[in-house]
């Protein structure tokens, strides 16, 4: 029997969901209210978002990197 191709992006987005993250999505992750993202991003202190039209989204990857940045921070 021959094994199923691995999908290289498996490897790189561990535990990440296949789509995109909305502000709601990275309130309810971080147990914060939906205000503090926006604040986070007009002050350009959150993770980094990005704009589908008037719509934000947060890449997966790019919101683990920041959360791993702040604890990093925070135990040094």
């Amino acid at each position: 029997m021959t094994k199923p191709p691995i999908d290289p992006r498996a490897t790189l987005r561990a535990g990440l969901p296949d789509r995109y993250l909305t502000p709601e999505d990275i309130a309810v992750m971080l147990a914060v209210p939906i205000e503090t993202v926006y604040h986070w991003r007009k002050r350009r202190i959150g993770p980094p978002g990005f704009r589908v039209g008037r719509h934000v989204r947060y890449d997966p990857a790019a919101v683990r990197d920041w959360i791993d940045q702040q604890t990093d921070r925070d135990t040094a």
